[in-house]
């Protein structure tokens, strides 16, 4: 079973590295921000994966704290762009 769990955690590592590539590529902000979100819950994923194959529950706590991180920089994200955008119709701009 833990070879399984070990495949299964390389097959998403693989296919979240090349979802980051071409997200990190794009010149768009709220695409690299949707980046971080990936890289949080891809991560996330691999982490609680390869602790339950090597019976680790650390990796779990890990897992959480990364998880908790992505949200957290997708609030800060938005909110910063809540403020940019009152800053631009205060000041007459078009959003």
């Amino acid at each position: 079973m833990a070879d399984f769990l070990t495949t299964a955690a390389l097959f998403i590592l693989a296919v979240t590295a090349i979802a980051l590539l071409r997200v990190l590529r794009s010149r768009i902000t709220a695409e690299r921000m949707m980046a971080v979100q990936l890289l949080g819950t891809g991560g996330a994923a691999v982490l609680l994966l390869l602790g339950a194959a090597s019976g680790s529950a650390a990796a779990s706590d890990v897992a959480l704290l990364l998880t908790l991180f992505a949200a957290f920089s997708c609030v800060a994200f938005v909110l910063g762009s809540a403020g940019q955008d009152a800053d631009r119709t205060s000041s007459g701009e078009q959003p």
